[in-house]
């Protein structure tokens, strides 16, 4: 888990630093403030294209190969990637670098997704998935100061600070990923620091956990794009990337919106959100599996989304606008672990390799349609008011499709009936 969470915490940063890079980048394109937030928003986005297009196909090579070595490939070439961003002249250049981008790092979190079932169990899922996406949360806490810090280099060496950014974050990930080809297990048939009756243990609860799951889990390819309970959970998944991404790729620029600053103080007050979200996750994710419950936890996180981004939209005091959207990327963050307890619970084999990445890769287009539709709103209305409340609307419609999601073996039970009956 050390690894697995230090890796993510350099996947995301150089997923999100095109956030405060955006506060320079339209003077490095030369574009007009009324072209700039269309191109921006458009930009940001595209990631996610890139990402879907490769997801599945990356983690049915990394179930075939192994995590260590796809994961580290992963890495090490978004790593270059994201450094290689530096070059970019014109808005051409910046849909092409954020494309390749998603495609270089397409499979990494479903396959860590993934990876992790060959650990723990069901009953664990939620907290460890939790656990591990802290890693997002803080490295928006801590990295936040250190960006705007960065974009203050401008002009030293000749370089503008959103290049020193590009290049400088980057750079971790190549090392990092040389260092996953050492230091990470396949799985725990291969660990040399597990005894072979502790091997043989862990396997015999995880296939426990299957067959309690019965022919309410998913097993064959094929299934997985077949089940409507699949399709349901991708439509869930979405609409939080809707909320997470629409507001992470603008929240720099939406906090300079609410009072004039530098570029480090934007950079303390953008991790204020990160922050109170690292903490709703874990107690979240703990509560989910302490209780067994999923979707209502889900439900609840999303619902308290809404409520803060819509209270943000229309506060008159920069105080309660923060505390709004803090209250709503916590809920945004905290549905993740129970979220992905709930998918895993319903997928196995092959099933679970597509499946958990044919998830992630439908949910993330909402990545490209969250920051896409912020820039448009923002363009059309001079503000990000709007834009943030319907972010909101997003998450109260994903409180009602969480609400309408079934546990697997409420499922299984009912088909039984109808079947005995």
């Amino acid at each position: 888990m050390p690894i697995l969470f230090f890796c993510y915490i350099i996947a995301y940063i150089d997923r999100i630093n095109v956030g405060f890079a955006g506060l320079q980048l339209q003077k490095a394109f030369g574009v007009d403030a009324s072209r700039y937030y269309d191109i921006y928003g458009l930009g940001s986005g595209l990631f996610f294209l890139g990402y879907f297009v490769f997801e599945v196909p990356s983690n049915l090579i990394l179930h075939r190969i192994g995590a260590r070595l796809w994961i580290a490939r992963i890495m090490i070439v978004w790593g270059i990637v994201s450094s290689s961003m530096m070059f970019m002249k014109s808005p051409s250049g910046f849909y092409t670098m954020r494309f390749l981008l998603g495609v270089a790092e397409a499979g990494f979190f479903p396959g860590v997704i993934l990876y992790l079932t060959y650990w723990f169990r069901v009953k664990d899922r939620a907290r460890m998935v939790a656990l591990f996406s802290t890693a997002a949360t803080l490295s928006g806490f801590f990295n936040s100061p250190v960006s705007g810090r960065l974009l203050q280099l401008e002009g030293f060496q000749g370089l503008a600070g959103w290049q020193w950014l590009f290049l400088l974050e980057g750079i971790p990930a190549v090392l990092v990923g040389l260092a996953v080809l050492w230091l990470l297990p396949d799985g725990p048939r291969k660990v040399r620091w597990l005894s072979n009756e502790e091997k043989s243990g862990l396997l015999a609860q995880l296939l426990h956990d299957e067959a309690q799951a019965g022919f309410a889990k998913v097993h064959r390819l094929k299934d997985a794009f077949a089940s409507g309970r699949v399709w349901l959970l991708c439509a869930i998944y979405f609409l939080l990337n809707v909320g997470s991404y629409g507001f992470e790729m603008w929240q720099p620029q939406i906090i300079r919106s609410l009072s004039n600053m530098t570029e480090f103080r934007i950079g303390l007050l953008n991790g204020i959100p990160y922050f109170v979200a690292t903490i709703f996750m874990v107690m979240n994710g703990r509560h989910s599996d302490r209780t067994g419950e999923r979707r209502w936890h889900v439900a609840v996180s999303a619902l308290a989304g809404a409520i803060g981004f819509i209270t943000s939209a229309y506060a008159t005091n920069i105080v309660v606008s923060l505390a709004g959207l803090a209250i709503a990327f916590a809920g945004v963050k905290g549905m993740v672990g129970p979220f992905w307890a709930l998918s895993t619970a319903s997928l196995s084999g092959a099933a679970a390799a597509g499946g958990i990445a044919w998830i992630n890769s439908v949910g993330n287009l909402g990545g490209f349609i969250g920051p896409t539709i912020v820039g448009y709103i923002r363009n059309a209305t001079g503000n990000y008011s709007e834009a943030v409340a319907v972010l909101g609307c997003a998450l109260a419609l994903l409180a009602c499709l969480a609400i309408a999601l079934r546990s697997p073996k409420a499922r299984a039970s009912s088909r039984q009936k109808v079947e005995a009956a």
